[in-house]
């Protein structure tokens, strides 16, 4: 294993079915939003996925993880943060299932193939590059804004990818969700599931995962509300489940 590792790496066990990640605590690192937008993804045996932006590759694993039947291609401009995903497909034995791509979205077409995906996921940068304090840290300031791509760059790809009435799922702050149907239903895509996400039951929603499909029907389904914490600070019961059934992983301090 240490043959694969860089300067100021670490080899995370995801205490999972034996699945291993390589991060860096200086680069950004998976959370408890990677871990519920894979809980949210319906994913089929023999599904072709694709994650755009797919950081060091805990998607592809997360989904794996449930669904061993799957192959998936991961995209990513950061050449670090690929490199480490590429690695971390060759620890788990999983390249010939995960295949990582170290290219920009915004090309998509030069590289993947149209209509080739049943599900599309990501987990975008979630503010636009005007309104948020950007990291000193290009690594996190790729990752967190707006910088890199837009979320109208990332729809316009998933759209480009995404079989007819295949998935595209994602994650953003819930105050973005309008803005996020607007872009889908320029790239004829509707949002078809909606879960908003809750950090306790008696704040604002934070995050939404949504699951949209292309050249469909409009039609809404908003599915109850995920609760992270309890009144007294405690993970939720439904949160536990997410971790420990098989489903998901803790993320690494």
């Amino acid at each position: 294993m240490s043959e694969l590792l860089r300067e100021n790496e670490r080899i995370d066990d995801l205490q999972w079915g034996g699945l291993k990640i390589i991060q860096s605590p200086d680069s950004f690192r998976f959370g408890l939003d990677a871990v519920l937008l894979a809980d949210f993804a319906v994913v089929r045996p023999g599904s072709r996925v694709c994650d755009l932006g797919t950081g060091t590759g805990i998607l592809p694993l997360l989904l794996w993880g449930r669904e061993k039947e799957i192959t998936c291609d991961g995209v990513e401009i950061q050449k670090d943060a690929a490199d480490r995903a590429q690695r971390t497909m060759r620890l788990n034995g999983l390249s010939h299932r995960i295949a990582i791509h170290n290219r920009d979205l915004k090309e998509i077409r030069a590289f993947l193939p149209h209509a080739g995906y049943d599900l599309v996921i990501c987990n975008p940068p979630y503010s636009p590059r005007d309104s948020a304090l950007m990291s000193p840290n290009p690594a996190l300031s790729a990752a967190r804004t707006e910088g890199k791509c837009t979320l109208l760059d990332v729809i316009r790809a998933a759209a480009y990818l995404v079989k007819g009435r295949g998935r595209f799922v994602f994650m953003l702050p819930a105050s973005r969700f309008l803005e996020a149907c607007d872009e889908l239903r320029s790239c004829r895509m509707e949002p078809k599931r909606l879960r908003l996400v809750h950090g306790a039951a008696v704040r604002p929603a934070r995050l939404a995962l949504i699951d949209a499909s292309r050249d469909v029907r409009p039609g809404l389904s908003i599915l109850p509300p995920l609760i992270v914490k309890t009144s007294e600070g405690n993970d939720t019961e439904e949160i536990k489940q997410i971790y420990n059934h098989s489903r998901a992983c803790r993320p690494a301090p």
